[in-house]
């Protein structure tokens, strides 16, 4: 029994040792001999093109004004602050922001950057003032005469 245990472990050990070797192999290994015994054939390169980096997709950022200065633009909302680089917002100036303005940025990550492309201010709700209710003359209540006072 002792012998069944002892090479049934060895097995098990060696598949372990050798699928980490064959994990650890580099995918695009050379190949060994058949490569080597062929001539070496120049050929002529092929014009690579060039790679365009993909087009960051443009995302939208709603909260708060916190700093707004010429080159930066910092707003914050419930998950955190949020720095713009604002050198490429058309129109942009930074007097019309304030302090907790509400606003909507759109903006796409560059090199790192977050790189506005538009900045406006959040519209806010409009309030709807209840209705007023007149009074009309017969809603008023009639006025009645003061009750006497009470006997002793």
């Amino acid at each position: 029994m002792k012998k069944i245990f002892m090479i049934a472990l060895a097995i098990l050990i060696s598949v372990a040792f050798v699928t980490t070797v064959f994990a650890q192999a580099p995918k695009d290994a050379p190949k060994p001999a058949a490569a080597a015994d062929k001539p070496a054939v120049d050929k002529p390169a092929k014009a690579e093109k060039a790679a365009k980096p993909a087009k960051a997709k443009a995302k939208a950022f709603t909260g708060e004004v916190v700093n707004a200065d010429a080159a930066a633009f910092v707003a914050k909302d419930k998950k955190g602050e949020m720095t713009f680089d604002v050198s490429g917002v058309k129109g942009y100036k930074a007097e019309g922001y304030k302090a907790g303005d509400k606003v909507v940025v759109k903006y796409s990550e560059k090199d790192g950057k977050m790189m506005a492309s538009a900045i406006t201010k959040a519209k806010a709700p409009a309030k709807k003032e209840a209705p007023k209710k007149e009074m009309k003359k017969e809603d008023k209540p009639a006025a009645t005469p003061p009750a006497p006072p009470a006997k002793k």
